[in-house]
């Protein structure tokens, strides 16, 4: 009667499932089923996972290697990286249609690094980026729908049509920022800020390996040692800055190091628990205050540096194929739920699915929304300000701006 019952519960669920996928109309009633079903169902609900060591520089301990994730973490893990690539392969497609102009540089591959460091810092806590903002976006409250439509130039996006890719900004997230390096002076004020507030709260500043080369990058590593700041200095290493491999551009690689008196780490950034984990360990060190952390998350970008960049000119189809192959963030969580039972290929397939009518309807509504008018033009250009008239499109005509 046993087995008998274990069948009939096991095609119960297949077929379920069978109805989401294939049926969209019948979503309802199918996820109902779905769920209904799987609370019989015996997922791990946590797992002990060994992750790979970090690099460490004037640090007598490092981040910890054997870690904990739960279902419902990996779960919510899959989920945001999966939205991120499909929103950013919309992008291209949407960019190469022409409908997305201008600037526009995607973050797929790089998925574990935001979902990482935001799984090991709140809400509370500030962020600022260089341009390959998307993601950060949608981890720091924006939704899909808001960054498509800014991508595009609509009245609903994140910045009301008007920041475009390279400058998108929601609460307690200081952008997008369009000049090279120029986030890293103020995250520093950022974090200067929280504590001078004494709020226990800190800065995440990200940059790439292009920017850290930058003169004004250690100039504020000086000053973030001096006053002890609670700061995150965090370089996204992806192997080229623009066109140039960090090999040609970089007479020392060893980017976790550059801050010299500055306690460092390098972390395997295609693997979202090495991210966390390093990421929780730099917070603990912010906030005990003992001053500023630096953390090199070695990733790779998919596409071009930017849109107008094919990204195979500098570097081999092979070599971007191998690291798709190998080392994929996506890929090694989904393995690694699978293989101690966190969740079914049915499940992931499920989430897939949601994630990909999301993205259908958030570039739906980008194409459809109306462009910001005229009049908006001269708005937001203070904060609080009394109006004031401003030229528009050229030197005869007036506008009011709105504070």
């Amino acid at each position: 009667l046993e087995k008998h019952l274990i069948s009939n519960l096991s095609r119960f669920v297949s077929l379920s499932i069978h109805l989401v996928i294939n049926f969209p109309s019948l979503s309802l009633q199918g996820a109902a089923l779905v769920m209904s079903a799987r609370s019989y169902s015996d997922f791990t609900t946590q797992a002990s996972f060994e992750i790979k060591k970090c690099d460490i520089h004037k640090l007598d301990e490092a981040p910890a290697t054997e870690v904990v994730m739960t279902r419902d973490e990996g779960l919510q893990y899959y989920r945001t990286m999966q939205t991120m690539r499909r929103m950013e392969l919309k992008a291209d497609q949407l960019y190469k249609q022409k409908i997305i102009r201008g600037f526009c540089h995607l973050y797929d591959g790089q998925e574990a690094c935001a979902v990482g460091i935001e799984a090991a810092i709140n809400l509370t806590d500030h962020l600022i980026t260089a341009y390959r903002a998307h993601g950060y976006t949608l981890t720091r409250g924006g939704t899909v729908r808001e960054i498509m439509a800014e991508l595009t130039g609509r009245r609903g996006g994140i910045a009301k049509g008007k920041g475009g890719s390279m400058h998108m900004y929601s609460k307690n997230f200081y952008g997008g920022n369009g000049i090279v390096g120029a986030q890293v002076p103020l995250g520093a004020g950022v974090a200067l800020a929280c504590k001078y507030f004494g709020n226990n709260e800190l800065c995440v500043s990200l940059y790439g390996d292009g920017a850290a080369n930058q003169g004004q990058i250690f100039e504020t590593y000086n000053m973030a040692a001096l006053w002890k700041l609670p700061a995150i200095f965090i370089c996204e290493n992806n192997r080229y800055g623009m066109g140039t491999s960090v090999e040609r551009a970089a007479a020392s690689t060893d980017y976790y190091k550059r801050g010299d008196f500055i306690p460092g780490l390098r972390v395997d950034g295609m693997d979202i628990l090495c991210v966390r984990e390093a990421t929780r360990f730099a917070a603990e060190h912010c906030r005990s205050g003992k001053g500023p952390i630096l953390m090199e998350l070695q990733t790779y970008r998919y596409h071009g540096h930017s849109m107008s960049d094919p990204g195979v000119s500098y570097r081999t189809r092979e070599e971007i194929q191998e690291v798709r192959g190998k080392s994929d963030p996506i890929s090694l969580l989904k393995d690694r739920m699978l293989s101690n039972n966190m969740a079914s290929v049915e499940e992931l397939k499920e989430i897939d699915v949601s994630v990909r009518k999301e993205i259908e309807d958030a570039a739906q509504f980008a194409t459809t929304d109306p462009e910001p008018p005229l009049e908006d033009l001269c708005n937001h250009i203070f904060y609080n300000d009394p109006p004031l008239e401003v030229r528009g499109t050229n030197p005869w005509t007036k506008l009011k701006s709105v504070s």
